[in-house]
């Protein structure tokens, strides 16, 4: 750009020298026109880059640089904490289904096991019951050993019958 100016300052100059026809009107602009002639416009130097305009300019710049380094990170971290969560809370909905599923279980347990309890029998009616086995045996061996002792007394009838005499019996 510096010499692009320098290029264009000495073109102004050649053509300036070339041409004394000057558009001011007035003398003392004329004159002052000729003692001073237009070169163009003249940049002002730049000036260099101070210690303290630099820090800050590398301040902001190294800020702004660790900034989305750490933005980067942290976006990264939130991902991974988001992927963690997740996994756990999928991990739990399993164990809920899980454990929702061994409750009804057991309450189905509980509803047969209730089912059961009112249509057993408990202790008072087992033993209630066994008693009256008991007696109901006990009657039905009164019974037999009557019976018995009644066939054995016909029997004995019958012997002594038939040994008093060979005779025939008639029924």
């Amino acid at each position: 750009m510096a010499t692009a100016t320098l290029r264009y300052m000495a073109l102004s100059q050649k053509l300036n020298q070339r041409s004394a026809r000057f558009l001011s009107t007035s003398r003392v602009l004329r004159e002052e026109a000729v003692a001073s002639p237009n070169l163009g416009t003249v940049s002002s130097p730049k000036k260099p880059v101070g210690s303290f305009r630099g820090g800050i300019i590398g301040f902001l710049f190294g800020f702004s640089l660790a900034s989305a380094f750490a933005s980067y990170h942290l976006l990264d971290e939130y991902k991974a904490a988001s992927a963690a969560l997740q996994a756990s809370v999928e991990e739990l909905q399993a164990s809920t289904e899980k454990v929702s599923a061994h409750v009804r279980r057991i309450e189905k347990v509980e509803k047969d096991l209730k089912a059961l309890a009112q249509s057993s029998a408990s202790k008072d009616d087992l033993s209630r019951v066994r008693t009256e086995v008991k007696k109901l045996y006990d009657g039905l061996h009164i019974e037999f050993l009557d019976l018995r002792s009644h066939v054995w007394g016909i029997q004995q009838d019958l012997h002594a019958i038939a040994k008093k005499e060979a005779t025939s019996v008639r029924i």
